[in-house]
This record gives C-alpha cells, structure tokens and sequence, in this order.
C-alpha cells in the first residue's frame, strides 16, 4: 500500500497579485488622412499640459496606482523610453512628471493568476545556505493564467524538512515582471528579474511572437553537465494562439533567464521533459511525439530534438486514453523514476510513476497498475473537472516531493515513500 502523506496547503488563484505590464497601441499613421496616429496624438496632448496641469494628472494616477506596485515610478519612465525612441521625442526638453505621464498612458494593470494557478514544477534552489541537518531549500514554477487565459510562469519559494514538511517562503506585496529583453543568438531572449525583487515576486511573460499567447507548464530540472556545473533547465510549451512548440528556459541563478526555441520534428509537440544529466554520452529527453504514447529521445545538443524510440504505451483502465509524463526522470538508486499522467474514461487524469533502467533507460523495470494520485471527490471541481497534474517532483531522502495542480485552478502538494511506490510496481 502507498505511504501518501497529503499537506494542508493549498495555492489557490488570485486576482489579487497584479502587475504593471505594457500597454501596447500600434505606433502608426492614423486612419484620419493627415492626422497624427493614437500614440503621436497621445504623447502631444500629454507635452501641451502646462506643468501644473501634468503635475496633478500624475498625482491623480498614482493615487490610484502606486500603493498597489512596486516601484512605480521607474516602470512608468522604463515604459517612456520605449515610446520615446518610437516617436523620436527629444528628452532634453520634457520635464520628469511629464516622462512619467507618458508613461503610464502605455501601461496597464495585469492580473497575472486570476483564472488559474496549476501545473506546478520544482527543483533544490541554487542557495542551500543556513539550513538545518536535513531540510532543502526549493525553486517551484507555477503556471499562472490570467486575462485572456494567457500563461505566464509565476515562482516560489520554501523549504523541505527535516522530514515530510513544507514550509513556502511567503510571497512580497508586490510582483514583478521579468524584464530587460535582449536578443540572443538563434531566436533566443534573455531576460532578468529586478535586483531588488525576490524570485517568489518574480513573472515571466510571454516575451516573443510565438509565446504570444502563453508560456506553458514548465519542467524544471536541475542539470548537472559533464564538468559538474549544475544548471537549471526547463522545457515549457510556448504557444502563440494558432500553433505551439517547445522551447528551453536554462539560467544559472534564477536572476536572468535565457528562453530559446528548439528544434528538430519532437520540438513541434508540447510535453518535453530533459534527463537530469548525460546517459551514455547523450542528452535524454522523455516526448510525446504522437499525444498518446511516451518516447525516449537522444541527443547530441541540448537544442535539437528528432524522432526517438516508443517507450510507453497504455496498459491499464486509468491511463487508456493517452500517457504523457509528469516532469524530469529522478534519479535514484534503483533506476529513474519517471512521474507519468495518464487519462481515463470521463478524460479523468491520475499521476502514477515508472522505474526506467538507469544504464539504459530505454528499458522499463516497472509500473504502477493503479494511480499514486487520483482526482477524489473535493479535488474534482474547478477550471477543468477531475484533473490531478504535475510537471514534476523532488527526491528528499527517501520520499518523493510531489507539487501537483488540481481541476487547472489550485496547487496541492504530498510527499509519497519512494520504497511503497517501488514496491507497488508491477
């Protein structure tokens, strides 16, 4: 019998936590032949203010406004320089109050997990400083969803132990965007959260044409790479409302984030979980080519993914309709412990769990027959009904660490003995 120990904790969705995004209006001619276009006539309007007048309009803004942000301020001129370049406008001449009112014109409210908050993923944090004998400090993602059902990738904090205990860092007032894009080589970006801004206030929007419309349920794992510098690595589903691809995050301190296209025919499909390291000289990497069965794919690169070889297919009552993974393999000492979703009759989706081969992991060692985690009765409702779903789990000792969304609308957690899941494959 499975040993589960459930938390009371859950994360629930909250319209709440807003952030100061762009507001973007098409800097063009406008439709009125001779005309300025909407964002020359705002800027003008916002310059033909006497200084008073611009004075008490922005006073009257963050009023509204400030208290609820972090930084406010800077966002609104961070916002003005974006349009000032746009437009041409020649700063030297525009008063301070005046940069800021420009500003916030192009800025909007955005509440980045009104809808949704599901999907979770973790990793030990890259600081495992002062702690006590026994405990882990953690990195979890979150997928938020928000106006428009768009996703973004929202974080948190905590702890692990001594023993099966949680405790989350608690979140700041205020939450951040990620920002400061830069282009980098082959469609790659490269963005960074606020040096005074703590990973759990952090959010990554979509950035690009082809993450237009969301970022999707991040894999986090903790790579170590062959001279032993760990990185950490995250394969996400970027989609821009017509087509989707996968994509890779990798950064090194969860301060700046490089996001970068893959390619390759398994890059096209969603679902893509790396291998915590190199298996015999390759990189290893768990797909869903066909959106029913589990493949394991080799690679030379960490950014090219073709074909690979069946690994899975469905077997018993709770899984018939389709498998997929739930996270990155973990490594253990029996073999790699590969978390799986499978989706039954009433499209219910349970969690259960594989042991692959760790010389070779192309060779399965067994399989639960029954689920770990199931939707029961109180985790039934919600955004999408009778849905329990990870992007992955943490070794702690000798237990699983399992984050895990409920219905697409809160996050649970549970820690699960790794000998009682062992023991309960077939």
């Amino acid at each position: 019998m499975l040993d589960i120990i459930h938390t009371a904790l859950r994360l629930q969705a909250d319209p709440a936590r807003v952030v100061v995004r762009p507001f973007h209006i098409p800097i063009e001619a406008s439709a009125t032949a001779g005309q300025p276009g909407r964002v020359r006539r705002i800027a003008d309007a916002v310059l033909a203010l006497d200084d008073e007048e611009a004075e008490l309009e922005l006073e009257l803004v963050l009023r509204d406004f400030e208290a609820r942000h972090w930084q406010t301020r800077a966002v609104f001129l961070t916002r003005y320089d974006a349009i000032r370049e746009a437009l041409k406008l020649e700063s030297a001449k525009i008063s301070n109050v005046k940069r800021q009112l420009i500003g916030a014109y192009f800025c909007h409210e955005y509440s980045y997990a009104a809808a949704a908050l599901m999907n979770p993923s973790v990793v030990p944090h890259p600081d495992q400083s002062g702690l006590s004998e026994g405990a882990v400090r953690i990195a979890m993602s979150l997928r938020a969803v928000g106006e428009g059902h768009i996703s973004s990738i929202a974080f948190r904090e905590g702890i692990l132990g001594p023993g099966p205990v949680l405790d989350l860092m608690p979140e700041p007032p205020f939450a951040t965007a990620a920002d400061g894009a830069t282009d980098e080589a082959n469609g790659a970006i490269r963005v960074r959260r606020h040096h005074d801004s703590s990973l759990s206030g952090t959010v990554l929007f979509p950035m690009t044409a082809a993450q237009s419309k969301g970022l999707e349920d991040l894999r986090l794992v903790r790579f170590v790479h062959d001279d032993g510098t760990p990185e950490w690595l995250g394969t996400y589903t970027a989609y821009n409302g017509a087509s989707i691809r996968s994509e890779l995050m990798r950064t090194f301190d969860f301060r700046a984030f490089t996001l970068a296209p893959m390619g390759g025919s398994a890059a096209r499909n969603k679902g893509m979980a790396l291998f915590p390291r190199k298996v015999g000289g390759q990189y290893l990497m768990i797909g869903r080519q066909d959106g029913e069965n589990v493949f394991l794919l080799r690679s030379d690169r960490l950014d090219q993914w073709g074909e690979g070889e069946l690994l899975l297919t469905p077997k018993y009552p709770w899984e018939m309709v389709q498998l997929g993974n739930c996270g990155s393999p973990i490594e253990l000492d029996e073999g790699w412990l590969l978390l799986t979703h499978g989706v039954g009759a009433m499209r219910k989706y349970s969690i259960g769990a594989v042991l692959l081969d760790k010389e070779n992991p192309s060779k399965v060692l067994g399989r639960t027959s029954a689920p770990l985690l199931a939707p029961m009765d109180a985790d039934r409702e919600g955004y999408v009904p009778n849905v329990v779903y990870s992007c992955g789990g943490i070794r702690h000792r000798d237990l699983l660490f399992l984050p895990y969304g409920v219905a697409d609308s809160s996050v649970a957690f549970a820690f699960v003995s790794i000998a009682s899941m062992i023991e309960a494959m077939g």
